[in-house]
């Protein structure tokens, strides 16, 4: 079988550094940081009380009341960021074949706040069940992509991709292979979170897995910094129009870039914990470049998974220094976890769509939040430390890696005909 090229066509992003492509490419090139108090609950009595909300998002902007009451915030931010890409590759849908046109999207969790409000108020009840009809619906993961699918009649390959943290990353594989092969020729990929609540909070200090830097929130998180404490809880939304080129071509579309890889893992080690040596995400790594048909040389830039945890990061830097040897020392590094927190199953979208940003522009988004090196980290390693770079960036990888051991790299590329 031939395989066909996919390059990306639209992009939309809710983040907590900005509601639109535009305003989230801003912040990140700034070196934004998107973290503050929480507003969401009271978290006055928990351990962390911030973290990397949106900011400023309005659902009535995009349905109406009656309907976003039926929805848990993640479908909600997913319907605003596949709108704006939608919009962005300018798809009249009247005009193409629907039934070629699919969702596949990605979340770790789902319905989290609606899951931790129904059974809170029951709680406080008599015992008598009062559930909310639409309890399971707005809670179910795969709901997401079934919504955009109804909103606009899409009747291709319809389905949830749910990884941990590599959700969403796992979903741009699954669109991309899909595509590839010949079975669709539209994806709307990417991926959305919304669990800062009492659940998610809660359920992530008790695992101390939160920085706890609550006086100053804006320089929590601290990716391969000495001082790094935990990563910070962030939500929101990305999405990816993915197309097989003869499709966008026939059609006129603009291109970004063009995906050209995947690779897929598991560390096999422990359920929360990465491989203390990096193996399987270096599996991954591999397996997305050779998969590419691309040498090592040939990437410029890796978005790092980075969530300024203290095993994780130096597992990562290990596995890259490991796999790329002396190219490691040429290439930019950067997490852009350090402004927009960790999304979790929705982390691998923006970051692709960083990445992505990247190709396009030729800039590399900062690391910030560096005071200290680390001793235990190869700090000869260029992770773009506190203030964009400019570079021709030919190629990107972005990694994503999920409690369970999931671990997933996509690789983008500037287009050429």
């Amino acid at each position: 079988m031939e395989l066909k090229r996919v390059v990306v066509t639209g992009l939309g992003a809710l983040t907590p550094l900005g509601n639109t492509v535009t305003d989230y490419w801003n912040g990140l090139i700034n070196g934004v940081s998107g973290a503050a108090p929480i507003t969401h609950f009271d978290a006055s009595k928990f351990k962390t009380q911030f973290a990397c909300e949106v900011k400023g998002f309005d659902p009535h902007d995009f349905m109406d009341r009656k309907e976003a009451r039926k929805v848990d915030p993640f479908v909600q931010y997913a319907i605003a960021s596949s709108d704006e890409a939608i919009k962005d590759a300018n798809l009249d849908f009247d005009k193409l074949d629907r039934n070629r046109i699919g969702v596949i999207w990605g979340s770790g969790i789902g319905g989290l706040t609606t899951f931790t409000e129904e059974v809170a108020n029951f709680s406080k009840g008599d015992g008598t069940p009062r559930f909310n009809p639409f309890f399971i619906p707005k809670m179910l993961v795969d709901i997401a992509p079934g919504h955009i699918s109804m909103r606009h009649g899409l009747r291709g390959p319809n389905f949830s991709a749910v990884s941990a943290c590599a959700s969403s990353t796992n979903a741009m594989i699954d669109a991309f292979t899909y595509i590839r092969t010949g079975r669709a020729d539209i994806i709307i990929t990417g991926g959305s979170e919304a669990t800062i609540n009492e659940a998610g909070i809660g359920g992530f200090n008790a695992m101390h897995a939160l920085s706890t830097r609550n006086d100053d929130p804006k320089t929590a998180s601290r990716p391969f910094d000495k001082d790094r404490d935990g990563f910070v809880s962030g939500e929101g939304s990305g999405a990816i129009v993915l197309e097989s080129l003869e499709h966008a071509l026939a059609r006129g579309a603009k291109i970004y870039a063009e995906v050209v890889g995947g690779g897929m893992s598991a560390d096999a080690h422990h359920i929360t914990a990465s491989h203390p040596e990096g193996l399987g995400a270096k599996l991954a790594m591999t397996m997305a470049v050779q998969d590419a048909g691309l040498n090592f040389t040939d990437i410029d830039y890796i978005n790092v998974h980075g969530t300024s945890t203290p095993v994780g990061d130096i597992s990562e830097t290990k596995a890259i220094i490991d796999l790329f040897g002396d190219h490691a020392y040429k290439l930019n590094i950067s997490s852009t976890k350090s402004m927009t927190g960790h999304l979790l199953g929705a982390a691998g979208a923006i970051e692709a769509i960083a990445a992505i940003m990247t190709v396009k522009n030729d800039i590399v988004p900062p690391t910030i939040n560096h005071f200290t090196d680390d001793p235990e980290i190869d700090n000869r390693l260029n992770f773009t430390f506190n203030q964009a770079q400019k570079r021709v960036v030919k190629a990107a990888l972005s990694n994503t890696f999920g409690f369970g051991g999931h671990n997933a790299t996509v690789i983008v590329k500037k287009y050429q005909d």
